[in-house]
């Protein structure tokens, strides 16, 4: 499954997906934001009690229990028939189970759903029918205990179960998506999302990944919609009761989980290709826009052969497609052979689609058809193995967009979308291990967040650079073929890349995937002769400051080391498995830096001597150093002055050296750590003088770039404009926000134009200017765009209006902007994104999105508990805030308002407003004086 922002929630969909949408750019929530320790050691114990405080008072984890294993699943037979209009359904079950030990009940995972009638019959006819006598439903663990009056005997038999259910609005389980029709009808289709847990709310089953089955699905369904499941259609035949209703019959699904198990029934069209293996691809668009799956349909067509080669292990079934859903919580699910979307992670129009929105959809496909191998062919034996799932996606999805569009210079974009973000989300105290023993239901959405995701992408691929891509291929096909059709652990995949590669993978990756956090490597140098020592020592690296405890850590750490003579080629790589060691790099000149993690591959932070570090800051001006290396550079710098470890002056010294900056993805990092540091300064009197260091640093790229597309940007992928199409929406807006007042003019010119229809913006300057004249914007700007958004025919226009309504600056019209999220004009997945925009434009802005959410806390978490969206939309609502006292109030609240699917994520805030403070008092005056210096007139 693919998070937005939070993946995936992931919130890589704000650096990543829009990356020029300054208003996400500058969020700190965005950046899981945290911070830093106090220099002054009494004050660190005040921190450190706060945070023990915060974590120790959350509700004890609920004892929890799988399914018994006396009775199992061999086949399900399913018949559903939704009601579309009153948003109920009736379903038959027939399964064909094994009973493995005598037994009088049969436990299943059931849902929301009231079982009519029960039975059993046994298999061969021998003995007769026997009807249930209760239904015991454990609503809390959403079980149900069929009791019958005499024991089932040990053998096959089949479990026939009777039942309705709720079409709900929840965006789980078997729910309903509202949909407009070319005309303005409002209608609705009956759609899926069953990941993790709730395929249980569609039919009682065995809702756990390791108990694999067969599926026959069936479908009841008007007979002018589409039906589509996992599998091709067989048969369809008018309804013998109804002739206005067909049944639908699919073949038979491979075994397969639960959770992947999808059906959707509304109107669409598609557009369909094959790929070179021979796999139907269809993209189904809602109606009127098959144009808009092409994009995807050429993505998906390119994909599959990919991977089919990669793993060498053939796509298994005979179609695949993938389908645009207008309410749907998730980035995408990889339901196999039937892959859903939000529109905006699907559907691309040539005209008015933005270069970061293609990016986006290549990526998603990546990743979802990924999962068709790597989760759906080879699934994980529980949850605690999620991370693998969703981590090995994350990664290869770069390796299939760096396959399809080389000129999207992807990898460097990986480092600031997820290895930093996941490097930030670790550094705290209340992160956890890339795997985590998960239990109860609730539970297992907590997991579904940048730690499995990024963290898990980010040693994927510094696994996959240790061993080298030839053995790590050769393990992973291993593995597939080992364990196809199967369930699998972590260790599983170790033992495959161990015979593959003769290196010792289980001992390396265990330290990086059952221990949180990730060491801080220490370099210090001195010249022998033509030789030059390294001295290297780690210890963890906390958000706080240094690990000093008794207890620390300690990683298998591959490092890896380039000099100035080559910076593109490694020199030496070593395994670090001990806190320290030296090492002799030969015929290495005095005159020559030496550089640690080239490519920024490792997954640690570095400090390097003060020697080493000036020895490497020229390679940035006059970028010698490869562009991920000056960004990997610059945000450990940022990262060491969060955590108190050097003076955040520095790092500003340090931004002024990328002037000559020309690649997108480091300025678009820049940008992201300045637009943390601007909303920490939010809390001061002179956040003006910060914004004027963001006017000077970005004019001269600004002026360069322009307004106006180079020959060849915007246009389809393959050509070379991609980035610059990307860096001129990230400048501008950069620009517009921090009140560049020749940026401010133009926009305000161009959106003139564009409202009255004279010249309308390309798709790529839409997010800047948007968002420019909205922060410098009165009532009659607001009221222009929300007219904007409801004439937008495109929901990607609708969410890069939703995103920047925030910036507004008049604390009326924000009330405004607050009350149009939760209005039915946002679709539910999207109220997030607006009063996390809002939260992250300023000061009063965050306190008054906390404020909406608290008085709104009922519907809210209504419409998205137990779902990751709640804890994107605390994180967005709070993260930003600096002063002790909110952390207080944000964990009290929380204590009287339980949302169990959010409790690490309102400990990560609470730290992080704690970590904020602390930064402030450290370094505000020090930030200020500076500022003003660097303005003064030289004496």
């Amino acid at each position: 499954m693919l998070l937005v922002l939070g993946r995936r929630v992931l919130l890589s969909f704000v650096k990543r997906v829009i990356p020029q949408d300054p208003v996400l750019l500058s969020n700190p929530i965005l950046q899981d934001f945290r911070t830093i320790k106090f220099r002054v050691i009494h004050s660190s114990t005040v921190f450190a009690s706060a945070t023990r405080q915060n974590t120790d008072t959350m509700p004890e984890r609920r004892p929890f229990v799988r399914l018994p294993t006396d009775v199992y699943p061999v086949n399900y037979g399913l018949c559903l028939k939704p009601d579309l209009i009153d948003f109920t359904f009736e379903g038959k079950l027939e399964a064909i189970v094994k009973v493995n030990l005598a037994t009088n009940q049969i436990v299943m995972n059931c849902a929301d759903i009231d079982i009519i009638t029960a039975s059993f019959v046994p298999e061969g006819g021998e003995g007769e029918e026997i009807n249930a006598t209760g239904f015991n439903y454990q609503n809390e663990d959403e079980k149900v205990t069929l009791s019958f009056p005499s024991a089932l005997q040990k053998g096959s038999g089949t479990l026939k179960i009777d039942f309705v259910g709720e079409l709900n609005d929840k965006m789980k389980g078997f729910y309903r998506s509202k949909y407009a029709t070319p005309t303005g009808e409002i209608r609705y289709a009956a759609v899926t999302q069953f990941e993790a847990t709730d395929a249980r709310r569609a039919f009682p089953c065995w809702d756990e990944p390791a108990i694999k089955a067969t599926f026959d699905i069936s479908l009841i369904v008007p007979k002018d919609r589409v039906a589509l499941s996992n599998m091709n259609v067989i048969d369809r035949k008018p309804h013998p009761e109804d002739d206005s209703l067909l049944e639908v019959k699919f073949a038979t699904t491979p075994i397969m989980s639960t959770y992947l198990v999808a059906f959707v029934i509304g109107e669409y069209d598609f557009v369909e290709g094959q790929s070179s293996d021979g796999v139907t691809v269809r993209v189904y668009t809602p109606t009127g826009k098959a144009e808009q799956g092409k994009f995807a349909l050429e993505v998906a067509v390119k994909t599959l052969p990919f991977y089919n080669e990669y793993f060498n292990v053939p796509y298994p079934l005979p179609k695949i497609d993938l389908i645009a859903i207008a309410d749907f919580a998730a980035g995408a699910m990889e339901n196999w052979g039937l892959v859903t979307y939000r529109e905006t992670a699907l559907l691309i129009d040539p005209k008015n689609s933005c270069s970061s929105s293609r990016q986006w959809v290549a990526l998603v496909v990546g990743h979802e058809l990924a999962h068709q191998w790597f989760g759906n062919l080879v699934t994980m034996e529980w949850w605690t193995h999620l991370w693998l799932n969703e981590g090995f996606a994350s990664w290869i999805e770069y390796l299939c967009v760096d396959h399809c569009f080389p000129d999207y210079d992807i990898w460097t974009q990986f480092v600031s979308a997820d290895y930093t973000r996941a490097l930030d989300l670790d550094a705290l105290d209340n992160s956890h291990p890339i795997e985590v023993n998960v239990g109860h239901p609730s539970e297992v959405d907590e997991i579904f967040d940048a730690i499995s995701y990024s963290k898990g992408a980010s040693v994927i691929r510094m696994l996959h650079n240790y061993i080298g891509d030839k053995d790590f291929r050769k393990g992973m096909h291993s593995y597939l073929l080992k364990f196809q059709h199967k369930n699998a652990a972590t260790e599983d995949l170790w033992d495959c890349l161990e015979q593959a590669s003769g290196k010792p993978i289980a001992l390396v990756m265990s330290s990086w995937t059952k221990q949180m956090g990730f060491p801080i490597i220490v370099v210090d140098q001195e010249q022998q002769g033509d030789d030059r020592i390294l001295k290297i020592s780690q210890k963890k690296f906390c958000a706080s400051g240094p690990h000093n405890g008794e207890d620390c850590p300690n990683w298998m750490v591959p490092i890896s080391i380039c000099t100035g003579e080559d910076p593109g080629c490694t020199k030496l790589k070593v395994l670090l498995d001990s806190p320290e060691t030296t090492i002799t790099i030969n015929n290495v000149s005095p005159d020559q830096w030496v550089k640690i993690n080239p490519g920024t591959v490792g997954f640690y932070r570095i400090q390097y001597s003060s020697g080493m570090l000036e020895s490497l800051l020229p390679g940035i001006r006059d970028l010698t150093l490869l562009p991920v290396d000056r960004l990997g550079l610059q945000n450990d710098l940022f990262s060491l002055s969060r955590a108190g470890m050097i003076s955040t002056v520095e790092v500003l010294k340090l931004m002024e050296a990328f002037v000559n900056e020309p690649n997108y993805t480091v300025w678009s990092d820049l940008s992201c750590n300045l637009g943390v540091l601007s909303s920490l300064l939010s809390h001061t009197d002179f956040h003006e003088e910060i914004q004027e260091f963001i006017r000077d640093l970005f004019t001269p790229i600004g002026l360069k770039l322009g307004w106006e597309c180079k020959q060849g940007e915007g246009e389809p992928p393959g050509a070379g404009g991609h980035l610059d199409a990307l860096l001129r929406g990230l400048v501008l807006g950069k620009l517009g926000k921090a009140g560049h007042k020749p940026t401010l003019e133009e926009a305000r010119r161009r959106f003139k134009d564009h409202v009255e229809g004279k010249q309308i913006l390309s798709a790529d300057l839409r997010s800047p200017v948007y968002l420019t004249v909205l922060k410098h914007g009165d009532s009659a700007t607001l009221d222009t765009m929300l007219k904007l958004h409801k004439q937008a025919d495109m929901q990607e226009e609708k969410n890069r209006i939703e995103r920047v309504l925030g910036a507004i600056s008049a604390p009326d019209l924000i009330q405004k902007v607050l009350t149009f999220a939760l209005s039915e004009d946002v679709r539910p997945q999207d109220t997030v994104s607006v009063i996390g925009g809002v939260a992250g434009s300023s000061k009063h802005g965050r306190k008054a999105a906390w404020k909406f959410v608290k008085d709104n806390w009922e519907e809210l978490h209504n419409r998205y508990q137990g779902g990751f969206l709640i804890s994107r939309l605390i994180k967005l609502s709070v993260d930003g805030f600096a002063i002790d006292k909110m952390a207080a109030e944000v964990k009290s609240f929380f204590e009287s308002h339980h949302a169990p699917a959010a409790e690490r994520t309102v400990q990560q805030c609470c730290e992080n407003i704690l970590l904020n403070a602390a930064w402030l008092k450290r370094d505000a005056d020090d930030i200020h004086q500076y500022l003003l210096k660097r303005k003064a007139p030289p004496v």
